[in-house]
């Protein structure tokens, strides 16, 4: 039976913040067997700035129907002081400092950044969940992930890690998971859909990678797992191609091999609730996931906006 979408889109939001919240916790537990009686355990499942921003942008959706730089940006600052603890990186925190020292708007203080190239981190690209969501037919989705990442992060490759996982989320809603998965054929768009050839390159040797059924550890090895967007989203989209039917085993590679565990927790985890629906999620999980109410209800918000 097919998966409804409204499950699709609870999947996408849910699992991207349980990735984050399994991410963190897998900073302090290596070891796999350890992790899962962790993350089975009894305790409260806390998110990181990762996921504060999805909601954040979430939230601006849908009460504004785009996206308003300086309105989001302005939201993200908001909850950075209300939770500095959330773990936020050096360089959105960077940004915020700029606008509230100096007054000027967001993007100009993202272009300080990095010797005035901007920053190519994977920052944009773990919030951007939601608008997957949102413009999940749009023709405008590359644009509109352009101006959330801009907020803190304006290198072209920073922009472009955004885009396209903004593009897997989009797509992921529309396979038929219970046909056979083509990750060649997934893996093929997103190189079309990308725009640096940085990206580009190093979505081409995901690929390469699956298809000569490399394992994990070799992946990590080839595509790195640090907080540069094309690192990190590229194993992240390995993870996602090699275990496209099983929510827990995409997640466990993602956070399992070092580097940005958090950030590529939450990215899989939202390509792969997109692709699975919610019921894939374990509902033990799902239970202990902080804030999990609010994060539903924007959940059925997003999808009762956006054109299903």
């Amino acid at each position: 039976m097919a998966i409804d979408l409204h499950s699709r889109f609870m999947g996408t939001m849910i699992g991207s913040a349980l990735g984050d919240a399994i991410g963190e916790r897998a900073l302090e537990i290596n070891n796999r067997d350890d992790l899962l009686e962790s993350i089975n355990g009894d305790g409260e499942l806390c998110y990181t700035d990762d996921t504060v921003m999805s909601l954040a942008t979430a939230e601006q959706l849908i009460s504004q129907g785009t996206i308003d730089q300086q309105l989001l940006g302005d939201k993200f600052r908001q909850y950075h002081k209300e939770e500095p603890w959330r773990n936020y990186g050096v360089v959105t925190s960077g940004v915020f400092a700029i606008v509230e020292n100096e007054a000027i708007d967001y993007t100009a203080a993202a272009l300080r950044l990095c010797d005035g190239s901007g920053s190519f981190g994977n920052g944009a690209a773990m919030r951007v969940a939601p608008l997957g969501l949102y413009l999940h037919r749009s023709p405008d989705l590359y644009e509109m992930a352009k101006k959330t990442a801009e907020i803190t992060h304006a290198h072209p490759v920073g922009i472009d890690g955004a885009a396209v996982l903004a593009k897997a989320v989009a797509m992921s809603l529309h396979l038929n998971s219970q046909r056979p998965f083509a990750p060649q054929v997934y893996g093929t768009r997103l190189v079309e859909f990308a725009e640096t050839t940085r990206l580009k390159e190093k979505l081409q040797l995901v690929l390469k990678l699956v298809a000569s059924h490399a394992t994990v550890a070799e992946a990590a090895s080839e595509l790195g797992t640090q907080s540069a967007v094309n690192e990190s989203m590229a194993f992240a989209l390995f993870c996602f191609l090699t275990h496209p039917h099983a929510f827990v085993e995409c997640v466990l590679c993602a956070v399992s091999h070092g580097g940005d565990r958090g950030t590529m927790g939450a990215m899989v985890g939202a390509m792969a609730g997109a692709y699975l629906g919610v019921d894939a999620i374990p509902a033990h999980w799902q239970r202990r996931l902080e804030n999990s109410q609010h994060i539903e209800t924007l959940a059925r918000e997003l999808a009762a906006r956006s054109t299903l």
